[in-house]
């Protein structure tokens, strides 16, 4: 009996290490990012992982006086700090500045992918309990900071998405779609919230982000959410309104699926010449460093992106089963390649941005990074251009970096989303840091 739990022993220690030595080899990028992105990324073989590629860059943040660096002719200052692990923003009217301190609600898995995963989000500085808030950032005297702060709602529910229709202000929470009493210049909401409709929280609800816009004329809510898994592996039953953007009419709950088949959307935005809705994608893991490009990509009504069965266009993805090829012919190509495993999470159009010519037509969108690639990606806000068509062009130029120390394979910051103040600035969350930065033309003074 001794000799058999010894051997057992031996064999699982046999694993263990065979796992942490894969964890520190994984599968390294053949192919650049910039190769991974624009409208035609290159798309090669997959590289099948039993175990994720697993390349975390350390949260270390920001000492005094360090920042990102911004391109050239831009800045970058502090918008406010101290504030815990900041994601989505929006614009109010007046120019206030809503926050959602939030982070990822408690999950149920178990295992050696729970151990996994708790490695992981503890080494990201994603493990920090939500504060389940919205914050509300006010600059009195026009001087590029914020000098007033207000918890405007708490008690939430891992929220994340908000928009603000007329007198109401919507918030998307992890499992609901939320609506509030705003009054212009108000500080704090103490109503209890309306609930307009349930939202899917399947477990283990790995994308538990909520994103939010409204239509120009506030008639109908447009809510991202991601999938509940990697490729639907915990069964499709688990996937029903997921991988999606639902649209809602606000008054009655009523919603159809608006777009499937985007494995994770986040950052949503209304492009301002045609008017039409644009989405990033974090997509699907464990086909190796260079599979698959995240992407930027108008979202057509009714339209099929490809999750789970495949992906950029009609790529199978032999591991789903039962495969679907008939869905190949009915699945869009995304529009633009924002590289592989680099987490786009917002975004935001050039609209009453005063940052130059260079960033006057086109997007911005903040890459949160990787954390199984090898090299590391993302970790930094880019540019997308756009033709006079509306058709994103080029590849990615550079806004804001320096959040990577790739040498230490540290992370000072992670950004989150951008978003257009009204002076024209460019303000960029930071949940790693806790920190909204400001970004403004070197010509530009608050």
């Amino acid at each position: 009996m001794i000799k058999h739990l010894f051997l057992f022993t031996l064999l699982c220690l046999a694993i263990a290490g065979g796992a942490l030595f894969y964890f520190s080899r994984g599968d390294t990028a053949q192919l650049t990012v910039e190769q991974l992105s624009g409208r035609e990324p290159m798309i090669t073989v997959p590289r099948s992982e039993f175990i994720p590629t697993a390349n975390v860059a350390k949260a270390v943040g920001w000492v005094d006086g360090e920042k990102p660096v911004a391109a050239a002719g831009l800045e970058v200052a502090r918008f406010a700090d101290g504030l815990a692990h900041p994601r989505s923003m929006i614009r109010l009217p007046n120019g206030d500045i809503l926050v959602a301190e939030t982070n990822s609600p408690p999950r149920k898995v178990g295992g050696v992918t729970g151990v996994v995963m708790g490695w992981l989000m503890g080494a990201a500085g994603a493990d920090t309990p939500s504060a389940n808030r919205i914050i509300l950032l006010r600059d009195t005297n026009g001087d590029g900071k914020a000098d007033a702060r207000h918890v405007l709602l708490k008690g939430l529910n891992s929220p994340y998405g908000m928009a603000l229709v007329g007198d109401t202000l919507y918030v998307a929470n992890t499992d609901a779609l939320m609506a509030f009493p705003y009054k212009e210049g108000e500080t704090q909401i103490t109503a209890k919230g309306r609930k307009i409709l349930n939202l899917p929280k399947q477990e283990p609800n790995f994308h538990w982000t909520r994103n939010l816009v409204a239509s120009a004329d506030g008639s109908r809510l447009y809510v991202a959410i991601g999938s509940a898994s990697n490729i639907g592996e915990y069964g499709l039953d688990k996937e029903e309104n997921r991988a999606a953007i639902l649209e809602v009419n606000p008054q009655t709950g009523n919603y159809r699926v608006f777009a499937s088949g985007l494995r994770n959307p986040v950052g949503m935005a209304w492009e301002p010449h045609s008017g039409e809705l644009w989405t990033v994608v974090n997509e699907r893991d464990m086909l190796g460093s260079d599979l698959v490009p995240d992407y930027l990509t108008r979202v057509e009504f009714a339209g099929f992106y490809g999750w789970p069965w495949n992906y950029w266009g009609g790529y199978e993805d032999k591991r789903v089963e039962p495969g679907r090829p008939d869905l190949r012919e009915y699945t869009h190509r995304p529009d633009f390649g924002l590289g592989s495993h680099t987490a786009p999470l917002g975004l935001s159009f050039a609209n009453g941005a005063n940052l130059g010519d260079s960033f006057s037509n086109g997007a911005f969108v903040s890459l949160h990074g990787s954390w199984n690639r090898k090299p590391l990606a993302g970790y930094k806000v880019v540019f997308v251009k756009f033709d006079d068509k509306g058709k994103p062009q080029g590849l990615p130029i550079d806004v804001l970096t320096g959040f990577l120390m790739n040498d230490k394979n540290e992370a000072r910051g992670r950004p989150v989303d951008v978003l257009v103040a009204k002076d024209g600035a460019l303000l960029v969350s930071d949940d790693v840091g806790g920190i909204i930065w400001r970004v403004s033309s070197s010509k530009a003074k608050p």
